[in-house]
């Protein structure tokens, strides 16, 4: 059993209907699949990978050497305890990309890069809950009106850029604790060559198998909301290696913080029964931000509005 891989040039072709189930059932079985053909340059996926590896070095490597993480792991081999771990940690260098945040200016492409990248993503974003809408029975553009307020509102659209460097002591701390994402729909160019995202399904932990210039996709809390539990959000996590600096860029494409969640009107006007609170995205994020690594389901409860 593997994560499926799925070739999105089938959609406009003779084998569209295939595809389209291969997508619902990996949503339902999975919450996460691997996308080939997805349309975004091969040139631009290679730049993409050279500006942010170069970032890292230029910007970010000595200052991970003092960070929180380093710091606490070599605490614990100092002090010579042989059983204990950190749980509260991740062994992650990370910064954020959205459109009015300071960028990085190091090395001179990278902002013209991944601003030409973050515009490939965000249409295949689109493409993509087009997909999913046409599967649960939904109209055409159904989550994006809903992720914008109704019209009202931007969508989120933000990129996290994570290297997880070479960790002295795997056993002792993870690379990104187990947790499912807050948000809609997250695309992901994960690292080809470094193994360790690792997806639960069933109770057992499995590979997101690293494929050079593939897309990985998997959904969020929002879409199981919208959705009605029919498309899962998956745990999933990220090991330490002492092995390689891993490489992860995954842009995410969320409700604006002001949109009304809630399980969606089925085309020709019935509706689902909710299993499924109505909330604001808004403060969804608000307990998502104290309880990120806990159940999602007690997230769930504490967050419903009439």
């Amino acid at each position: 059993m593997a994560v499926p891989v799925i070739d999105l040039s089938k959609l406009e072709g003779t084998e569209r209907a295939a595809m389209m189930a291969e997508i619902a059932s990996a949503c339902q079985e999975w919450g996460f699949f691997q996308l080939v053909n997805h349309g975004i340059p091969l040139d631009l996926l290679d730049r993409v990978k050279k500006v942010c590896s170069e970032c890292y070095k230029m910007e970010r490597e000595e200052g991970f050497k003092d960070s929180k993480a380093v710091q606490l792991l070599n605490d614990i081999i100092d002090s010579g305890e042989a059983c204990k771990t950190l749980d509260d940690v991740d062994w992650e260098d990370v910064f954020i990309l959205q459109d009015d945040h300071q960028w990085p200016s190091n090395p001179l492409q990278f902002k013209e890069t991944m601003k030409e990248y973050r515009l490939e993503l965000k249409k295949l974003a689109e493409k993509m809950l087009n997909i999913l809408e046409d599967n649960l029975g939904l109209s055409k553009g159904y989550i994006k009106q809903t992720f914008s307020g109704n019209g009202n509102h931007n969508p989120f659209f933000g990129t996290k850029v994570s290297h997880y460097p070479p960790c002295p002591r795997p056993d002792r701390v993870g690379g990104l604790r187990n947790h499912t994402d807050a948000g809609g729909l997250i695309l992901l160019f994960q690292d080809d060559k470094v193994g360790g995202l690792q997806v639960l399904k069933n109770g057992q932990w499995f590979d997101v198998q690293p494929l050079a210039n593939t897309i990985v996709i998997n959904i969020g809390d929002q879409i199981e909301v919208i959705s009605n539990g029919r498309y899962k959000s998956a745990w999933h996590r990220v090991l330490a290696s002492a092995n390689g600096n891993r490489r992860s860029v995954a842009s995410f494409y969320n409700p604006a913080l002001e949109a009304m969640i809630e399980p969606a009107v089925i085309s020709g006007g019935g509706k689902i029964e909710k299993g499924y609170p109505r909330f604001v995205f808004g403060d969804y994020m608000e307990v998502y931000a104290k309880q990120k690594f806990m159940d999602k389901e007690l997230r769930f409860q504490s967050i419903g509005i009439n």
